[in-house]
Parts: C-alpha cells; structure tokens; sequence
C-alpha cells in the first residue's frame, strides 16, 4: 500500500552516473528488510553467498556455489515520481553467473512473475505461456516496441541507433518503432515479453550501464520462455562479474526472438 504513493523522503547514494542509479528512498531499505529477513536463514543452511543493492558487497558470490541477487525496489526513480515502471526484483544465480530462479514482484498490478531453470516461467503461480513471435510474420499494422533508459534519449549516437531500429523494423514488416523510456530495467524487460515484438538495449559504456540484480532474474525469466537475453556481443551476461557489480562492459540486450537479438547486436560498433 505505501509503494502506491510518493515517498515522503527521497536520499542520494553513491552509484552510478544517471539520477535513476542514484536516489534511493526508505522503502527500497524496508523491501530489502523484509526479503533478507525471509532470506538470510538460507545463507547458512544452503551455504548461499548474498548480493544486495543496498549493502556492499561481501564477494561472498564469488566462492558460494550459489548466491541470492536482489534488488528491493528496481526502477526507484518512476517510483518516486508516483508512475509505474516499479518492480521487486529477486534471483538465485551460480557461481558460473547462470540464473537459476527469477522473480520479479510489480507492486502497481500486483502481478508476480517467477522463472525456476529447466522448469518453467510462471504468472501468479500459474504457468506462463507467453507468445514469443515468428520473426518472418508480423500482423499488419504492427509496430517495434523498443525499451530503453532515458539516458538513450541524450545519448550522442540517438538519431543514428534511431534509425537502424527504424530499418530493422522495416526489415521485419512492422510500421516503425514505439519507444519507451519510462521504466526501469527490470519492467523494462518485462514490457519485452508483454509487447512482442519487441527488444531493451543498454549499449556498452565505459561506467555505469546498469548492475547484476537490474538483470539477473529476468534473464531467468526470458530463458524459460524461449526468449533471448545476451550482451550486445551476443554472448551470456556476465551476472557474476567479478571485478565490478556494473554490466557497462558489453551492455544488454533483452529480445522477443534470436533474429531480433542479432540485429540489434549489430547497431553497435563492438556488436556481434
């Protein structure tokens, strides 16, 4: 019920360089509370390493063979402007940087989506058949959702990234390209898998570019349902990284099929 309205206070922390990584409010620090309290019982019984946007990270992710990533409130900045694009964010990834489990809790529908590996993706505990389009067939009149952080909009290459997913759509014989900067990363990649077809990009930067719990759980989703999720080299996301929780060094790409993926790859110089 609180995460329906405006916080009252909004804090700063040291993150990365856009104001989304940066604000932080007393309910990102409540929903971690509440999720370590559930979950840190499991650290010692399952010999679980932890990564938490709200704490340091103890590094413990890179000797456990597993290890709980958790973001408590990704998108914080919609959420503190009272518009959706809000989510809980959980997963459980190795040591080798497989996702495992996803879940992705939206507090404005109230929808919860988890992704267990090998099993299945589900929507509200009921399984979740999503349809994932041919990539030679497009309905008359569709159009290319492309969702993207509102750093896209002020970057140097936006008309010329623009324009290759204006071709790419026409490519596909869609209409043309419907962006969206509104969200955060988490409901960004869900809105992927809810407007087929569709793609979210974060090119490769050289700081900042998004963290391991911004992705973590629904790369576990997007696998389950036949969906792609790779970096823009179309290689596996590094979600163990262990150098830096940032995942600016080959950037994201969250795709309804594998011929969308590979085209959008290849909008950046460094892409496959």
């Amino acid at each position: 019920m609180i995460a329906r309205s405006r916080p009252a206070e909004v804090l700063h922390k040291t993150a990365g360089a856009s104001l989304a990584s940066q604000v932080v409010t007393e309910i990102d620090r409540r929903s971690e509370a509440i999720i370590l309290d559930v979950l840190t019982p499991t650290l010692e019984r399952f010999e679980l390493g932890l990564l938490t946007e709200e704490r340091d990270d103890d590094r413990s992710r890179l000797t456990a063979d597993y290890f709980w990533c958790i973001d408590p409130l990704d998108g914080t900045l919609p959420f503190v402007e009272g518009v959706p694009g809000y989510a809980v964010s959980i997963a459980l990834v190795g040591r080798d940087a497989k996702p495992w489990i996803g879940v992705v809790y939206d507090p404005v529908e109230a929808t919860l989506l988890h992704a267990i590996s090998g099993v299945g993706a589900f929507r509200d505990r009921r399984p979740w058949l999503t349809e994932i389009p041919n990539a030679g067939h497009s309905a008359q009149g569709e159009v290319l959702s492309v969702f993207a952080d509102r750093s896209f909009l002020t970057r140097d290459d936006h008309d010329v990234t623009l324009a290759g997913l204006e071709q790419i759509a026409r490519e596909r014989g869609l209409v043309g390209v419907e962006l969206q900067v509104a969200s955060g990363a988490v409901m960004n990649a869900c809105g992927v898998l809810s407007n087929s077809p569709a793609c979210y990009l974060k090119f490769p930067k050289p700081a900042g570019g998004g963290s391991l719990w911004d992705f973590a759980a629904t790369a576990c989703l997007f696998h389950e349902v036949g969906a792609v999720a790779t970096d823009m080299h179309g290689g596996p996301l590094d979600l163990n990284r262990a150098d830096s929780n940032f995942m600016n060094h080959r950037g994201v790409v969250f795709a309804s099929d594998e011929s969308l993926a590979a085209r959008i790859c290849k909008l950046h110089p460094s892409g496959t």
